[in-house]
C-alpha cells in the first residue's frame, strides 16, 4: 500500500484530539496523525518508517506490547508512558494499544494525562450532576407535601386565636412556610418546564443578559462584549441559556460588590468558536465558548470543588441554587460549565456543541 492510499484510510484519525500513530507488525510508522506531528514536532514524512519505540523514554512496555498483538493475546492493552519530544520535556500519556481488525497493523493511541484527568473530571462531574437532580427531585417533592400542610394548619390557627400578639407566631409559620415553598419550585424549575428547542443566537441571549444585569447594577459597573460574530445559531433552549448565563452573571456581580463601591468592576461576556473538542465522551467538531469573566476576588478555595452542588454557597445569604441550575440547562444543551478562578479573575466558561 503506498503512502498517499494509507493516509487516505487513517485521515479520520486526523479529528481526534489524542495522539495516534498506526505502526506494521514490526513496530515501524505508517501514519501518525496531526496532534501527534504537532507533539513531537517533526512533520509526517519524518515520522512515517520511523520506529514507535524510539518515541518513548521507556520503549520496553511499547515493544511487549507488540509482542502480544502479535501473539494474539489482547483485543487491547492500556498502560501509562512517557512520549519524547523535540527540544520539549517528556509528555505523560495514556496508552491504548489496540489492532487493527482487516490488517497486521496496529493503533496507537496516546491520551496526554491531564487531559485523562480532565475526562475523568468531567465524567465524576456528570455523574455527580445526574445524582444531584434525582436526589433534588426527590428532596422536593418530599418537603412539598408536608410544607403545604403546615401552611394551612397555621392559616386555621390565625383564624381561631383571638389575642393579636398570638397572630404573630402564626405569621412567621406561614411566611417560612412561604420561603421554603418558593426554594422548592425552584428546586423543581427545571424538572416542570418542557425544553423548547429552536434556533438561538447566542449573542442575542448576552445581550439580554447583559441588559438585565445593567439594569440590576447601574453603578461602579462595566460590562463589556467581546464577541465572534461569526458564530451560527446553535439548538436549543433560549429561555434556559438566558437564565443560566444570567445566573452566572449575577453571581459574579454579587461577588463584585467591593468592587462596585470602588467603581471599577468589571464583566467581560467573551464568545468563541472552540474546534475538535472533547467533553462529554464525545468529540465535537464545534462548540461555542461563553465565556463569564470578572474581576472579583475569585471563589474561595473551600468551595471551589463544590461550587455547582445544591445549596452550596459563598456568600451570606446566598441560596446556592444559581449556579446548580445553570449547570442543569447547560448539561440539557450537552454542555458544560468549566472554572478557572483566582483573586481578580475568574472565568466561567460554558461549553455547547454547534451544528
Amino acid at each position: 500500500m503506498d503512502e498517499r492510499s494509507t493516509e487516505s484510510r487513517f485521515q479520520a484519525f486526523d479529528l481526534l484530539a489524542s495522539l495516534v500513530s498506526v505502526v506494521d507488525a514490526q513496530g515501524h510508522v505508517v501514519f501518525s496523525n496531526a496532534v501527534f506531528e504537532d507533539a513531537v514536532g517533526m512533520s509526517r514524512r519524518a515520522i512515517v518508517g520511523s520506529l514507535m519505540a524510539d518515541y518513548f523514554s521507556e520503549p520496553q512496555a511499547l515493544l511487549a506490547a507488540l509482542r502480544g498483538v502479535r501473539d494474539n493475546a489482547f483485543s487491547a492493552l492500556r498502560y501509562d508512558a512517557a512520549l519524547r519530544r523535540s527540544g520539549q520535556e517528556a509528555m505523560l500519556v495514556h496508552v491504548i494499544v489496540t489492532p487493527c481488525v482487516d490488517s497486521t497493523d496496529v493503533i496507537i493511541e496516546m491520551v496526554p494525562q491531564e487531559q485523562q484527568v480532565r475526562q475523568d473530571r468531567e465524567e465524576r462531574l456528570a455523574e455527580q450532576a445526574r445524582t444531584n437532580k434525582e436526589l433534588i427531585r426527590n428532596l422536593a417533592h418530599e418537603i412539598k407535601n408536608p410544607l403545604g400542610g403546615i401552611r394551612g394548619a397555621a392559616q386555621l390557627l390565625e383564624l381561631e386565636i383571638g389575642s393579636t400578639d398570638l397572630l404573630e407566631y402564626t405569621q412567621v409559620i406561614i411566611h417560612e412556610a412561604d420561603r421554603l415553598q418558593t426554594l422548592v419550585d425552584r428546586l423543581l424549575a427545571p424538572h416542570r418546564r418542557a425544553h423548547v428547542v429552536g434556533d438561538v443566537n447566542i449573542h442575542e441571549v448576552c445581550e439580554r443578559v447583559r441588559s438585565l444585569i445593567v439594569a440590576e447594577f447601574p453603578k461602579g459597573l462595566t460590562v463589556a462584549r467581546d464577541y465572534d460574530i461569526s458564530i451560527p445559531d446553535l439548538r436549543g433552549d433560549r429561555e434556559q441559556l438566558i437564565q443560566a448565563v444570567l445566573n452566572i452573571a449575577q453571581n459574579a456581580c454579587l461577588a463584585l460588590a467591593q468592587r462596585r463601591e470602588a467603581g471599577d468592576a468589571r464583566l467581560i461576556f467573551r464568545t468563541r468558536v472552540a474546534r475538535q473538542v472533547t467533553f462529554g465522551k464525545h468529540r465535537h467538531r464545534l462548540a461555542l465558548e461563553l465565556h463569564v469573566v470578572d474581576n472579583g476576588p475569585g471563589v474561595p478555595d473551600s468551595i471551589k470543588e463544590r461550587l455547582f452542588y445544591p445549596l452550596v454557597s459563598g456568600r451570606e445569604g446566598g441560596s446556592g441554587l444559581g449556579l446548580t441550575l445553570a449547570q442543569t440547562f447547560v448539561q440539557q444543551h450537552h454542555g458544560m460549565i468549566e472554572v478557572e478562578s483566582e483573586p481578580g479573575h475568574t472565568d466561567f466558561k460554558i461549553l455547547i456543541p454547534l451544528p
